[in-house]
């Protein structure tokens, strides 16, 4: 095996590491494209052979003692592991190989991986029925499938994956935990089964299912072997079908911290919603204001009987409907609790016309967005915003999207990349699709999707939250696209951030996210060299 690894690293616990090119996702079709590029350049059998390297490399780091049990299944995925498990056994390592495949029907290169494993002695199992994983396994090694696969598992191969993920064991996945696709992080079909890996070194470039959709649970850890072949990817010669938000991206920016500055110099920005019984979400909204950044942070409630004072967030301007100018204000962000009743719809209508003729920046959730829904003139009217260049930034979770693009919440999650670009394509608008991996869309640029976040999210008030700090980078004079990205990557790092002091994932709120995403900020800008 190699003293010098072919592998790196690339997210560990959903921390993105330093490493060239893992921060471009290509899906199916831009990897196919690096594979034809280095089958051009490179003898037959040199993929698979450094894949297999790689993999050997990789697993000897993450599990270097006890017995391993790799799968391969009837592609080159499987013959990414059988070249592995060889390097292994030379190396005096204890492997079984369980082979779920014809050998005669091997493509070209993975039969002369089942030939020199053969030749080598590696001990494998053809396997015809579902068998129990050996008592003395300590790891299982995934390489069943790959991205070629674009049908549901069944037969033989589902029942495996069901077996491997009942074992109890960690799981190594090769390239992409199997069953699941690589572009969109979800199965081929609902319910077909797909492995749970503890940890995946995926091939020539990272896949954008990976870290979207069901790919962050399935995926585990994820390091990536470039194969010596992608270049054409890291050229840009291949396109990426996304990015991975990272604060390279964002950060230079975010404006400092002057001298001289003051609360004016950074922006008033006006938190809408707050209907009669949900008057707590615009408050949640503004403390994600106030949090990052925003000079003066106003709510404006719609409910006659809303509080006139924040007594734990003294700082906050309350104001009832009508009692504040709104074109005064550098930035808005409407719809937490705002309800979908005619007042609603009312005040919406009223606040993009504002919107059309002051060029005020905003940011659009919950009820904003189920109104637009619901009432087509509304969006209309928003997209006309959008498309003469007012900055707008819409954040839906799956169902708010999905009725905006008139379909299921299903449909949405099946391919969550396409459902933010018809978004934009449909309002003109940043799209901040939220969920597990969630996805930064806007007109003229790749989505990004994000790496941090955790299940702690998924509790009441984090959107509203998230809306609040989106206004706030709105407020201080951040383009659209660059508030969504930055608010969305900080957002999810107080989450990890709180998880990993120990406060959460379980019983973690949203008012908790606050303090630790300015934390996050000011952490970023005191060590970046630009500042």
């Amino acid at each position: 095996m190699s003293a010098h690894p072919t592998w790196r690293e690339i997210l560990i616990s959903g921390v993105l590491a330093a490493h060239h090119g893992a921060d471009q996702l290509f899906g199916t079709a831009g990897v196919r494209a690096l594979e034809a590029a280095a089958y051009r350049s490179l003898t037959p059998f040199t993929l698979m052979a450094r894949a297999g390297e790689a993999a050997a490399d990789w697993l000897q780091t993450r599990v270097p003692h006890g017995h391993l049990l790799f799968i391969a299944g009837p592609g080159n995925n499987g013959g990414d592991a059988l070249v592995a498990a060889t390097v292994l056994h030379l190396a005096g390592r204890a492997v079984t190989v369980w082979l779920a495949a014809d050998p005669a029907k091997l493509p070209d290169d993975a039969r002369r991986a089942w030939t020199e494993a053969r030749a080598a002695n590696v001990p494998i199992e053809l396997l015809h029925t579902p068998a129990s994983v050996p008592a003395t396994t300590t790891a299982i090694v995934d390489g069943l499938f790959g991205i070629g696969l674009a049908r549901p598992l069944a037969g033989l191969h589902a029942a495996l994956v069901d077996t491997l993920n009942a074992s109890g064991l960690p799981i190594y996945a090769l390239d992409i935990p199997s069953g699941l696709n690589g572009d969109t992080g979800q199965p081929p079909a609902p319910g077909s089964p797909v492995v749970h890996a503890h940890a995946t070194l995926t091939f020539l470039a990272v896949k954008p299912g990976l870290l979207t959709g069901g790919g962050r649970d399935a995926t585990g850890d994820i390091a990536l072997a470039d194969l010596q072949a992608a270049q054409p990817a890291y050229d840009g010669v291949i396109e990426a079908e996304a990015l991975v938000n990272t604060p390279a991206r964002w950060l230079a920016h975010l404006p400092r911290r002057r001298h001289d500055g003051h609360k004016g110099s950074y922006g008033s920005v006006a938190i809408v919603g707050g209907a009669h019984g949900m008057v707590g979400a615009p408050l949640l909204t503004a403390r994600g204001a106030l949090y990052l950044g925003a000079g003066k942070v106003h709510v404006v409630s719609l409910a006659a009987d809303a509080p006139r004072v924040d007594s734990a967030q003294p700082e906050l301007m309350l104001h009832a409907w009508g009692a504040l100018d709104l074109d005064s204000m550098q930035a808005l962000a409407v719809g937490p609790g705002m309800s979908t009743a005619k007042d609603a719809e009312a005040a919406l209508d009223h606040l993009l016309d504002r919107m059309l003729s002051s060029r005020i920046p905003a940011v659009f959730d919950a009820d904003a967005l189920n109104l637009f829904a619901k009432v087509p003139a509304l969006l209309t009217h928003l997209t006309q915003l959008a498309q003469s260049g007012v900055p707008v930034v819409l954040t839906p979770h799956p169902l708010e999207a999905a009725r905006l693009l008139q379909l299921d919440a299903q449909a949405v999650q099946r391919d969550r990349l396409a459902a933010a670009k018809a978004l934009v394509n449909r309002t003109g608008a940043v799209v901040v699709l939220k969920g597990s991996g969630t996805v930064i869309a806007a007109p003229g640029m790749p989505p990004a999707v994000n790496p941090t976040g955790n299940g702690g999210l998924a509790s009441g008030g984090t959107g509203d939250v998230l809306t609040g700090m989106v206004g706030a980078l709105l407020a201080q004079g951040v383009a659209a696209r660059e508030a969504a990205l930055s608010a969305v990557w900080l957002h999810g790092r107080a989450a990890d951030d709180l998880v990993a002091s120990g406060e959460g994932p379980i019983g973690l709120h949203a008012s908790e996210l606050c303090a630790p995403a300015r934390r996050a900020l000011n952490a970023l800008l005191a060590s970046d060299t630009r500042g």
